[in-house]
C-alpha cells in the first residue's frame, strides 16, 4: 500500500514537473541498472577503479594537466642535459687540440661541475614538487570520490560499495554487482560541485 502510494506521488510530481513549462537539462540516469546482490539484508555493489578513472571527466582533466606538466619537466630536463653535453664536447674538442690554457681548462671543469649540480638540483626539486602536486591531487580526488560514494549509496540503498582494481584484494566479483557506469555518471553529474569544493 505504501509503495503504491509513493509510486502515485512520484508519478504525480513528475507530471506536474513536466507540465510546468520549464525545460530542464536532461540528466544522465545514475540509478544502478544492475542487480545488486543481497547477502542477508546487505545490498552490495562495486565499481571498477580503472574504468571509472577513464570515464570520470574531472579525473581525466586533472590527469591531463599533470601529464602536461610532467612532459614540460622532462623536456626542460633533456634540454639542460643536452646543453651540458654540448659544453662538455666543446671542452673536450678544445682540450684535444691543445687550445686551452691551464686556467681555461680549470674554468671549463668548474662550469661543468656547476652545471651538473644545477641539473641534479632541478631534477630533485622540480621532480619532488611535481610528485607532491600529483599525489595531493589524487588524494583530494580520492576523498571527493569517497564523499560522493557515500551519498550515492544513501540515495540508492546500497550498504556496501566496494572498489575493484587489478591486483587488488578481489580476484573476481560477479558482474551483476557492477555499478561503475552509473556511479561514474553520478560523479560527472556532480562535477561542478566537486570542482568548487576542491578549489576551496
Amino acid at each position: 500500500m505504501l509503495k503504491s502510494t509513493l509510486v502515485g506521488i512520484t508519478l504525480l510530481s513528475l507530471l506536474i514537473t513536466s507540465c510546468g513549462g520549464k525545460k530542464e537539462e536532461k540528466k544522465a540516469d545514475t540509478t544502478p541498472k544492475v542487480q545488486t546482490q543481497k547477502i542477508g539484508e546487505l545490498k552490495i555493489a562495486y565499481y571498477d577503479q580503472d574504468s571509472m578513472k577513464a570515464n570520470f571527466e574531472y579525473f581525466k582533466e586533472q590527469d591531463a594537466l599533470v601529464t602536461k606538466k610532467q612532459k614540460a619537466f622532462q623536456s626542460t630536463l633533456e634540454k639542460k642535459q643536452k646543453d651540458m653535453e654540448a659544453y662538455y664536447n666543446t671542452f673536450m674538442a678544445r682540450a684535444q687540440n691543445n687550445e686551452l690554457s691551464q686556467v681555461e681548462s680549470e674554468g671549463y671543469q668548474r662550469n661543468l661541475q656547476l652545471q651538473e649540480q644545477e641539473l641534479m638540483k632541478y631534477q630533485q626539486d622540480q621532480g619532488a614538487k611535481l610528485e607532491k602536486e600529483t599525489l595531493d591531487k589524487l588524494d583530494a580526488i580520492g576523498k571527493k570520490i569517497e564523499q560522493f560514494s557515500k551519498k550515492y549509496c544513501v540515495e540508492h540503498g546500497i550498504d556496501i560499495l566496494m572498489i575493484y582494481a587489478k591486483g587488488g584484494q578481489f580476484n573476481y566479483i560477479n558482474p551483476l554487482m557492477d555499478v561503475t557506469k552509473e556511479f561514474t555518471a553520478y560523479l560527472n553529474e556532480n562535477q561542478a560541485q566537486i570542482q568548487s569544493e576542491l578549489k576551496k
